[in-house]
């Protein structure tokens, strides 16, 4: 089937990119302006880092409800929805209001989670055959202005004099794109909605062992991202960086995950487990955050802010791939993504407010990124477990044949 001449996969496709566009630059242009910010409203570094805790407080709040809106509304009008709402929270955190800033995050958190989640059901449904493939085109999608968002956060707000407020607001320029190249998904869908709830899945997604090392892996390794993001900028500033070059360091972590973003989820298509995948990932880090913690020269932090982007550009990948991987379906893809995204970024939203406090309270940047190493020890360690090649009910039925005997 074609629409206005084009195929529709292929239209599908060019939407899932442009929807995937818009899943972190509100949240990862922050991190640079928290300084100017905080300077603006006079607020504590620990309520600053709530800039970035809020919206993934939202992903977890909304997450295990993303599924029943979408069985309500249907995947396309739902991701429509979602899209509207981080509109709608890009206008009113810009406004510069000390209450609108955190209701406007709130409504950017809520429509990112409503497109993460849907995303791995709309590509295990549609591209079946292809899922490493195309969770890799998303994920390197939304990685590209994921890494252009905090370079320009710093010219736009003080070299070209908008303030944070216009700098932060101009992301909504990717949000009337987005809608408009979503909108014939709704117009006219390519395949009846994932249902949700049916009978096909036999159990309890939160009984399944996988779908909690998933969870975990997806929480730990955001809780990472997510407080580098925040407060990398603030961290290098100690030691000696300009904040617009800090801002652009933000920007070389995040792009030098790009490959990794794209190839990842290929290579993890095509093995017959994943556990290599997640040791790479849990040293790269471990290398990384070291360096970062020790390193005294510019050159060596360079050096390890790459590492960092390498781990956790690969690590969002394959945490995104395991879900299709270790689901038997689109049903399942969507219910093990509602979980770990909803208890994933619960977790991963307590990073970047805990180094913000406790940056506040000793003045040092030492203790919050030993804590980011022992985190990464403990999604390393989750990730080889969800590695096994097993789908998420499969750990559940033995259990259930084991108790009958």
């Amino acid at each position: 089937m074609r629409v206005n001449g084009i195929d529709r996969n292929t239209l599908l496709v060019i939407g899932i990119i442009f929807v995937a566009f818009n899943l972190r630059p509100a949240i990862t242009s922050v991190g640079p302006l928290i300084g100017f910010i905080r300077d603006d409203l006079e607020i504590s570094n620990g309520m600053a880092g709530l800039l970035t805790t809020v919206p993934l407080l939202a992903f977890a709040f909304i997450s295990p409800f993303a599924p029943k809106i979408a069985q309500k509304f249907g995947n396309e009008l739902s991701v429509l929805i979602g899209l509207s709402l981080l509109g709608a929270g890009i206008i009113i955190r810009s406004t510069g209001f000390l209450f609108l800033l955190y209701s406007g995050t709130i409504l950017i958190g809520l429509g990112i989670a409503l497109c993460n989640v849907l995303l791995p059901g709309i590509v295990k449904q549609n591209f079946p055959g292809r899922l490493g493939f195309m969770t890799g085109i998303y994920t390197f999608s939304m990685a590209v202005w994921a890494g252009l968002a905090p370079g320009l956060s710093v010219p736009l707000a003080h070299h070209l004099n908008l303030g944070w407020k216009l700098s932060l607001g101009l992301w909504l320029f990717l949000i009337f794109i987005a809608l408009f190249f979503w909108s014939p998904q709704v117009r006219g869908k390519a395949s009846p909605s994932v249902q949700y709830g049916t009978k096909q899945i036999p159990a309890s997604i939160w009984s399944s062992p996988i779908a909690w090392q998933v969870t975990i892996f997806m929480g730990m390794q955001s809780m990472v991202y997510f407080s580098m993001t925040a407060w990398l900028p603030e961290i290098l500033t100690s030691k000696g960086i300009g904040i617009a070059m800090a801002g652009w360091m933000v920007t070389l972590m995040q792009f030098s995950g790009l490959p990794a973003n794209f190839y990842i989820p290929v290579l993890a298509d095509r093995l017959e487990n994943q556990k290599g995948i997640a040791l790479g990932i849990g040293l790269f880090s471990l290398a990384g955050l070291t360096g970062l913690l020790l390193g005294k020269n510019t050159l060596i932090l360079v050096f390890s802010i790459i590492l960092i982007g390498i781990s956790l550009g690969a690590a969002i990948s394959h945490a995104l791939t395991l879900i299709g991987l270790r689901a038997a379906n689109a049903e399942q893809a969507s219910s093990l993504s509602g979980m770990a995204q909803s208890v994933g970024y619960l977790v991963a939203g307590i990073g970047p407010i805990a180094i913000g406090i406790l940056f506040d309270i000793l003045h040092a940047w030492t203790v919050p990124l030993i804590m980011l190493i022992g985190v990464t020890v403990l999604f390393t360690l989750a990730g080889i477990a969800a590695g096994r090649n097993q789908y998420v009910f499969d750990t559940v039925k033995s259990q259930k044949q084991a108790s009958l005997h």
